[in-house]
């Protein structure tokens, strides 16, 4: 019901929200004689903010159209590899007639950016591709809103976002690296460890950025109400079935709506100053201030709901039962065992001020991966980063993505010199063996089995393994196709 009466109030302001619209550009249009009336900059800003308030925000496009490789503007396209009922492979092709850049592309290394299935769409990682392209062949998750999925398709499961997950590493190849971002880092290292004890090859390395591997460590207020409610309660609370004006009509969901509003319950006076600051910049004619408001929400305010089954799973395997950690995970019949990985690098990276995951859960995956060896797993705290910037804004492109170049360039060379396309299987193991938390994050670990901090410009280095005051190795231990050219262009 809760869903049917959010739809109903969202046909009714849409009316308004355009009245608004249009009525503000009656006072700030400089043709109309309503702009020169008294305290028409308030009126304007005012109408243009109700208008954002009362409207409906589709997904946004990515809209990368060209990054520069070698200080060469290269052509980017949209390609969809993969097309599956709840998601789409998505590839970003570049395109170039310098030989010179052509070159570099063909020896980039390809990357698999698995986006989070938590409310908003894969274009929230737009800054995180975007810097990836300039040294990368990248691909992209780029999950369906389960309202548009009819409900024949059938249900999903968190287990059936593992084997997508398998499916698109083993189509792109054992020399993909894959790169994580917050709540995919479980799936994720489920899916790599069962490749691996079923003996298939594994991804060349693993970045895992903010994620809960292990919520129990420094929970947060999101991992509090996921732990403190019963499965029961969320089941009866915060699912509903769509209503019946979309494609997936009757398929129950965790709408995206409540999610979308469980974000901003969590900091209130953080949004409304950002609106005030925003009708303020109106009446000034900041535009730039007023162009990034509207990027951020924009995105921030697009939202995609949840299959139930999915979203129902993910609460008690991740954050009730904390059947990862525990080694109770059991996947179409195998045990989720990551100490089997053994050949695949690790990168963990942690934000100072993450309040989605605290500190500790996603550096938390060292302590299963024992079947990694230390020199290969590294960690990488942020300073002064909330979980939205260690993969998006200033923070991610200057501290972050440095790192994370240097991480997989640096082990897809030593493959490379190896002349290993893919990696060698772990044997399997009875149980994942835990070993004792890394406690002290800017000192390496002596004779203790923790992944170690390092600094930034070691990570290249074939020696000593090395990421910045905290990226620490261990001791041992529908997009239009562009036309065709005249003549023939150049790929990469």
């Amino acid at each position: 019901m809760l869903y049917q009466l959010y739809e109903t109030q969202r046909a009714l302001m849409a009316p308004f929200s355009e009245f608004a619209s249009a009525s503000a550009k009656l006072y700030s249009h400089p043709l109309s004689p309503f702009t020169h009336t008294p305290m028409a900059q308030r009126v304007a800003a005012g109408l243009d903010l109700m208008h954002r308030l009362a409207k409906e925000y589709e997904k946004p496009e990515f809209g990368i159209k060209t990054v520069k490789v070698d200080n060469v503007d290269v052509a980017v396209q949209e390609q969809v590899v993969i097309d599956k009922p709840f998601c789409r492979l998505i590839r970003f092709k570049r395109f170039t007639d310098d030989p010179t850049a052509l070159a570099d592309m063909k020896q980039h290394p390809l990357v698999l950016v698995v986006a989070p299935l938590s409310g908003h769409h894969s274009t929230l990682l737009r800054d995180t591709v975007r810097s990836l392209l300039q040294d990368h062949k990248v691909f992209i998750t780029d999950w369906t809103d389960a309202r548009m999925v009819p409900t024949e398709v059938g249900p999903f499961h968190l287990n059936d976002y593992v084997a997508y997950v398998q499916e698109f590493i083993r189509h792109i190849g054992p020399e993909v690296n894959v790169i994580s971002v917050c709540q995919p880092t479980v799936p994720v290292l489920a899916a790599v460890s069962l490749l691996a004890t079923h003996g298939e090859a594994t991804p060349r390395t693993m970045t895992m950025m903010g994620g809960p591997i292990d919520a129990r460590k420094s929970p947060t207020a999101v991992n509090n109400l996921a732990m403190n409610k019963s499965h029961s309660w969320f089941e009866n609370n915060v699912i509903y079935r769509v209503p019946p004006n979309f494609p997936g009509a009757g398929r129950r969901v965790y709408p995206g709506f409540l999610q979308h509003t469980g974000f901003v319950a969590m900091n209130p006076d953080r949004h409304l100053n950002s609106h005030y600051d925003y009708f303020l910049d109106l009446v000034r004619g900041d535009d730039d201030s007023v162009d990034s408001h509207r990027q951020f929400y924009d995105e921030y305010n697009a939202v995609l709901d949840m299959p139930a089954e999915y979203y129902l799973e993910t609460i008690k395997t991740v954050f009730q039962d904390f059947a990862l950690v525990n080694g109770t995970w059991v996947v179409k019949g195998t045990t989720v065992q990551p100490a089997d990985i053994s050949t695949t690098a690790l990168l963990t990276v942690e934000g100072e001020l993450d309040d989605i995951s605290g500190a500790g859960q996603t550096k938390a995956a060292h302590e299963l991966c024992t079947g990694i060896p230390k020199e290969r797993q590294f960690h990488y705290d942020v300073a002064g980063a909330g979980h939205y910037g260690i993969f998006s804004g200033r923070r991610w492109r200057e501290m972050v993505y440095p790192e994370v170049r240097r991480f997989i360039q640096r082990f897809n060379e030593d493959a490379n010199k190896l002349d290993l396309p893919g990696r060698k299987p772990a044997k399997p193991s009875a149980t994942p063996a835990a070993t004792p938390a890394a406690t002290k994050v800017a000192k390496p670990a002596a004779k203790r089995s923790r992944p170690a901090t390092v600094k930034p410009a070691e990570l290249a280095a074939p020696a000593q393994p090395a990421v910045q005051a905290s990226a620490q190795p261990a001791t041992k231990a529908p997009r239009k196709v562009p036309a065709k050219a005249t003549r023939k262009t150049a790929r990469g």
